[in-house]
């Protein structure tokens, strides 16, 4: 490690005084003026941990949801994972440490994870279409390059690509080819397959609107439409030809403000879809015939998804369980239905046992093998992608001659509010029970318990920001009414007992 080029590349990417960061599930994010020291060091961190792992760390510069102006960085692990959660430690640490501290820094993470230090290093690269990720992805560079790292900037990706290519890359191209073509490929390739198999050709099956937020899931998705244009049509708005990322439109937007995006005119029960920034989320809706919209998020999406792999399971007749693995957020309906009419304990299927039976079982199993073998190649496994998600969406509906409306129907949905409450400092509340349980600050927890017993079929927990000073508020219950009531009082006991700044939360939505 040459320290004297790390020290003297270092002061190219100056931390400025007093900014503290913290690496959260979503890696750094704040203004991008503010981020060219964490590139430099994450560049720095990336080689350390290909060197220790002995595998390609990949390195995405995004800010996913966030406005256009901010950006942020976070480090994908050789199968596609995200950052171990030690090596978080060390990229705060990493990232807030003053330029005199920073050589003894390294030495210290390098010590403490037995880095082998003359161990090749290599890292892939990737960025969205901010007008600062360019820059800040040659910050990275620099980063990667002064310890002596290999690296390969694969430019503009989705942020599921760049997982995807660290997966590739780590696998020896057992998962797919580590290429932009082998990504368009493997997804396209499986779609048309299962496409043909579908019974119903209507157009309603066949076409899509899709929202890509004006950012990087337009321009991936235009380059792979061609790929699976026989399986189905999509429309784009919000392409980035004009409009700002993530303004008035993208999947936070939508699901947040329960309506359609800006520039996009929505006909009843038409099906559309919105992406956010760096397309590694997807909801869907549509408006029925008395102009009311239906949000279909992530809930009803596993569900989808879930019950349709149970049914070929089931006609196989293989005994492999389904694992669906659910947020906090995840509506009470949606707990039930999995629970109560799937009839199903769900964990991991095996891709051998899938791939043996599309070979070995009589036809009409074996076609059902091979539809469940399809897909599996059509789920991005290394992470959660708009892209390949849709595309699974959009088989399944085909396959089972449903339509938006149907689909919406399989159970209805709680009532539910989310809420944010300013806070002087998130670090105030910690959780536990998949964050559905507030053990700090003192008496939070129990302050909750004593308003959800007020109402029916009700729940309600916090959980602070990842990325700001706010605390998250999600409740349900029975009623509208009453979901808005318990969301607003839970939000004055956070802002009572965690530190509120600013107004006092106000009833009404």
């Amino acid at each position: 490690m040459d320290l004297g080029a790390i020290t003297k590349y270092s002061a190219l990417h100056a931390k400025p005084n007093g900014l503290i960061l913290q690496y959260g599930t979503a890696g750094f994010r704040t203004k991008a003026e503010h981020l060219d020291h964490v590139m430099f060091r994450m560049g720095l961190l990336a080689v350390l941990r290909s060197k220790q792992t002995k595998s390609t760390i990949g390195v995405m510069v995004t800010a996913s949801h966030n406005p256009e102006e901010d950006n942020g960085v976070k480090l994908v692990d050789p199968l596609g994972e995200m950052l171990a959660p030690s090596w978080e430690e060390h990229a705060t640490c990493l990232a807030n440490a003053e330029e005199q501290d920073m050589q003894r820094v390294l030495i210290d993470i390098s010590e403490k994870e037995a880095v082998n230090l003359q161990q090749d290093a290599f890292v892939v690269i990737g960025r969205d279409t901010r007008p600062s990720s360019e820059k800040l992805s040659q910050s990275v560079i620099d980063g990667v390059t002064v310890l002596g790292g290999q690296f390969h900037d694969y430019g503009l990706l989705t942020t599921p690509q760049l997982h995807y290519m660290v997966y590739c890359r780590n696998t020896g191209g057992r998962y797919g080819k580590a290429t932009i073509e082998g990504y368009y490929q493997k997804l396209s390739k499986a779609f048309v397959e299962l496409t043909k198999q579908a019974s119903c050709s209507g157009d309603e099956y066949r076409s899509l609107k899709v929202d890509c937020a004006n950012g990087i899931g337009a321009l991936k998705l235009r380059e792979m439409e061609h790929y699976f244009s026989q399986g189905l049509s999509v429309q784009l708005f919000n392409d980035g030809s004009k409009g700002k990322l993530n303004h008035l439109c993208g999947a936070d937007f939508v699901k947040s403000h329960q309506k359609p995006p800006q520039g996009m005119e929505i006909k009843s029960n038409e099906r559309c879809c919105s992406f956010d920034g760096d397309a590694d989320r997807i909801v869907y809706y549509y408006h029925d015939t008395d102009g009311h919209f239906h949000l279909i998020d992530g809930d009803k999406i596993a569900t989808l998804i879930s019950s349709f792999l149970k049914e070929l399971l089931v006609e196989i007749g293989e005994s492999l369980n389904i694992g669906v693995v659910q947020t906090a957020y995840a509506n009470g309906s949606s707990t039930r239905y999995l629970e109560e009419v799937m009839k199903a304990l769900f964990s991991t299927a095996v891709e051998m046992k899938i791939k043996q039976s599309a070979q070995q079982l009589e036809d009409k199993k074996r076609k059902a093998a091979k539809m469940l073998e399809n897909i599996i190649d059509l789920f991005n496994q290394a992470a959660g992608d708009a892209i390949s998600d849709m595309l699974v969406i959009e088989a399944i509906l085909a396959l089972k001659g449903l339509t938006v409306q149907q689909w919406d129907a399989l159970y209805t949905d709680l009532p539910n509010r989310q809420l944010k409450v300013q806070v002087a400092d998130r670090r105030v509340i910690s959780t536990t029970n998949a964050e559905r349980q507030a053990v700090t600050p003192p008496g939070l927890q129990e302050a909750i318990n004593d308003l959800v017993k007020k109402y029916k079929l009700s729940r309600a927990f916090v959980r602070p920001s990842g990325t700001e000073d706010v605390v998250r508020v999600y409740a349900e219950a029975d009623s509208q009414e009453s979901a808005d009531h318990l969301a607003h009082e839970v939000s004055l006991a956070v802002f009572q007992l965690a530190g509120g700044i600013g107004e006092r939360p106000q009833p009404g939505f």
